[in-house]
């Protein structure tokens, strides 16, 4: 009769321990994507045992502090009101998108370290949907260029996104110009025209 009680705890146990394991990776991948497993389990109050218990190589460990970021991104992301102009869309959105892309862009290089291009891009396919749909918008309502494929802007848009990421990282761009710097760029690229300063 105690077996059942027995096994909820566990479970309990669990997840609340791969809850903690996820954080850190997420927290020490985040401001350095060489960040060692044995220091993750150590940040998580976890032995090594219990880390490998859960996530079985350093590539499972990392996807999941990537899917938890990208959640919680998302989450932000779908609060964004994306209704009406496009153009006056997609300055809400990169308000939002270039900060959340800044703090992951050391979590996203460990990624790109151990798992397969293939992998990441499917785990950012809601992001670029998004992303998508409102560039094709943009287009249909004639504020975004449409000389140049959706699929191509919405790329071009991701490597100004990270860009400024690394730009920031190597202290070449400040965090708090980094927004407006972003948006112009953006908006040159998917206008055709320069944005007055």
């Amino acid at each position: 009769m105690a077996e059942p009680s027995i096994r909820p705890k566990r479970r309990a146990d669990a997840e609340r321990s791969i809850a903690r394991i996820v954080s850190a990776a997420r927290a020490l991948l985040s401001s350095d994507p060489n960040a060692k497993t044995d220091d993750i389990a150590k940040a998580a109050g976890v032995g090594r045992m219990t880390l490998y218990g859960h996530f079985g190589t350093r590539a499972e460990l990392v996807e999941a502090a990537l899917v938890d970021a990208l959640k919680a991104g998302d989450e932000t992301l779908s609060a964004v009101d994306l209704t009406g102009n496009a153009r006056e869309a997609m300055t809400r959105l990169l308000a939002s998108s270039w900060q959340i892309v800044a703090e992951s862009a050391a979590l996203l290089a460990a990624a790109e370290e151990v798992l397969p291009a293939g992998r990441i891009r499917e785990l950012h396919e809601r992001p670029v949907r998004r992303m998508t749909e409102l560039v094709s918008r943009g287009q249909d309502q004639g504020v975004f260029r449409a000389d140049l494929p959706t699929t191509w802007l919405v790329s071009v848009v991701q490597y100004i996104l990270h860009g400024a990421a690394t730009e920031i990282r190597a202290g070449r761009l400040a965090p708090h110009d980094a927004a407006e710097v972003v948006t112009k760029s953006v908006e040159s690229v998917l206008t055709g025209q320069a944005v007055e300063r």
